[in-house]
């Protein structure tokens, strides 16, 4: 039995918001919606058009009056970059940059809801 990541998910707090700094901070793009119509929930798929793996934004009308509590935040997304300079010179202009271990050769951005995002070259 063989299994792949579909999707992470991450529940967010300013919809728009966060697709603008996904698609800003890691150019990554609207892939699918799911939209019930009843305006409850409105899911947003965003991908990077090339590993087929997506991160699901998800904002939810009953949660919309406080942002997330993300307790400790021990978790995160990883992704790669060829352009490992230029993607750490867009975060440091963005204001994104969290935290960085130079010596491991790494550093983390902050999404809008507070989660973090590692950048690793490729």
């Amino acid at each position: 039995m063989k299994f792949k990541i579909a999707h992470s998910s991450k529940n967010v707090f300013d919809l728009k918001k966060s697709v603008a700094f996904y698609e800003k901070a890691l150019d990554f793009k609207e892939t699918r919606r799911i939209d019930p119509g009843d305006g409850s929930f409105l899911i947003i798929f965003m991908g990077d058009g090339t590993s087929g793996t997506e991160v699901e934004l998800t904002w939810s009308a009953d949660h919309s009056d406080r942002p997330y509590d993300l307790g400790e935040n021990e978790q995160h997304l990883a992704v790669t970059t060829e352009d490992y300079a230029g993607a750490h010179a867009l975060h440091e202009q963005m204001g994104v940059v969290c935290y960085e271990n130079r010596e491991m050769g790494l550093y983390f951005i902050n999404d809008p809801d507070g989660y973090w995002i590692e950048i690793l070259p490729a």
